[in-house]
């Protein structure tokens, strides 16, 4: 039995470091997404169409929808990041402070704020 705790223990903790990269990168690459119109595709409701990419809207067919593919690029890209900080070593993997979480979030919200500054126009 307790070959086999220690055998999952480098899991958990390989997905632990996974799960937190994967939240630092999502926030990051979300913001960097929205700011530099960078989604994965754009769907437009009234037509149900979607496109690959940025694709502004089109005349008399409603307003584009950026913000699922914003989702679906932020995700792929930490997806990646997780994945690649759950192969680093134990030794590197130890040293990502948990605070990242939070912290980086935190951080980018006025960052996030001022990008929607067009929808706060008087």
């Amino acid at each position: 039995m307790n070959t086999a705790i220690q055998s999952t223990a480098p899991v958990s903790s390989r997905f632990g470091t996974f799960a937190l990269v994967f939240g630092i990168g999502f926030a990051i690459l979300y913001v960097v997404c929205d700011m530099a119109a960078l989604p994965m595709f754009t769907y437009h409701p009234g037509t149900d169409r979607i496109d690959p990419g940025f694709a502004p809207p089109r005349r008399d067919e409603g307003p584009a929808m950026y913000w699922y593919g914003w989702i679906a690029t932020s995700a792929l890209g930490a997806f990646i990041l997780g994945g690649l900080a759950a192969l680093l070593p134990d030794k590197i993997r130890r040293k990502i402070p948990l605070a990242l979480a939070w912290v980086v979030p935190v951080i980018l919200l006025p960052f996030l704020i001022y990008s929607l500054k067009f929808y706060w126009r008087w």
